[in-house]
């Protein structure tokens, strides 16, 4: 018998990518997603498996008890995953209270929730079913020159954003212990890949570049940041749902250690081979812009990955050269998608600037 999947934040960036990479699995059955459909949710990121008879999307808030109750009971699902949050730090600068919202609460509903469903079902569903939420490595603050984020590194958020992220691991595990619930949490570096919402260096620079738009770049484009292909991540989840070990936590890393600047100028040649500016032989380079730097910006993460590979047989299979050329290939080839987003509440404006007391 094949296996159901409740996929919260379904139709956002990472969700959506999963939700595809589901698909191609012959042991899926069922893939709901459960989606608010905020600014970085759209349903453009799935109409190419709209009419799947496998695919189902639920508009609804995971804050919401009773409407996610109903559709947990409906789907009686084997996997849930956790994706629904509000992941920007810039925005969480500008306003937390969104972040403590849907982070925090949000995750909460959806442990409760599950707890129910649980509750309700007999003990060989109960055995089968895996709870995974999906995290981050800024839960741990903000490493030095050396030295790797492990998944017994102690948490020191910096970002109100990072704060709701590591209230939310923190409710997982104490459900694992408190309640037996079956639930994971995975903690993974800076992803990027197809339909990440723009508001991201990455498809922000590709954009920026392709409209010859000033390029940001935050102080002096030296903070380094560990670089994750979304189809790699996505085969960790499933590897996590699969095999993983209750109440375990596992950090995905890409292994790929880029500061900013190095990584825009990367990008920059990739789109100076694939879609030149003009004749006279200028580089995408040439609109880097260095800006104010984002307060309380961490100056580098990196990522261990040997436990989940160790133990679960997972490995990034994407190279950063290869990643890139692929994803700079994507937003090339679907502007279409990229102006129908452009078209929202997010004009790729700066963000996070709000007034900082010292």
């Amino acid at each position: 018998m094949g296996l159901n999947y409740f996929i919260t934040g379904g139709a956002g960036f990472i969700g959506s990518n999963l939700v595809h990479h589901l698909l191609t699995k012959p042991t899926t059955s069922r893939v709901v997603v459960y989606d608010r459909l905020t600014y970085a949710g759209n349903l453009d990121n799935l109409a190419d498996v709209a009419e799947d008879a496998r695919y189902q999307f639920v508009r609804g808030d995971i804050c919401e008890r009773d409407q996610l109750r109903r559709e947990l009971a409906a789907t009686k699902p084997n996997v849930v995953y956790n994706l629904a949050a509000e992941s920007h730090v810039d925005r969480s600068i500008d306003g937390p209270a969104e972040f403590v919202r849907t982070n925090v609460t949000g995750t909460f509903e959806m442990l409760d929730g599950a707890r129910a469903l649980l509750a309700s079902e007999n003990d060989a569903f109960r055995r089968q079913f895996r709870f995974v939420h999906v995290s981050t490595d800024e839960v741990f603050g903000s490493l030095g020159e050396e030295g790797l984020f492990k998944e017994t590194t102690r948490y020191e958020p910096n970002s109100p954003y990072a704060a709701s992220k590591a209230g939310a691991d923190h409710l997982v595990r104490a459900y694992f212990h408190t309640y037996g619930l079956p639930a994971l949490t995975t903690n993974c570096s800076n992803n990027y890949g197809p339909y990440q919402f723009p508001e991201k260096l990455i498809p922000l620079t590709i954009l920026n570049a392709l409209e010859q738009k000033p390029l940001p770049i935050y102080g002096d484009g030296k903070n380094v940041r560990d670089w994750l292909y979304v189809e790699d991540h996505c085969e960790a989840l499933y590897l996590a749902a699969e095999k993983g070990t209750p109440g375990e936590t596992y950090n995905i890393g890409g292994n790929t250690e880029r500061t900013n600047l190095a990584l825009v100028h990367a990008l920059c040649d990739v789109l100076d081979r694939t879609s030149p500016r003009g004749k006279n032989g200028a580089s995408y380079r040439d609109l880097i812009d260095f800006v104010a730097d984002r307060p309380g910006h961490d100056r580098r993460y990196a990522i261990d990955s040997a436990k989940i590979q160790r133990e679960l047989g997972w490995k990034p299979r994407t190279s950063f050269a290869d990643g890139l050329e692929k994803t700079v290939a994507w937003y090339l080839g679907h502007r279409s998608w990229c102006e129908r987003i452009g078209q929202g509440v997010y004009r790729r404006e700066r963000l996070g600037l709000s007034e900082v007391t010292r």
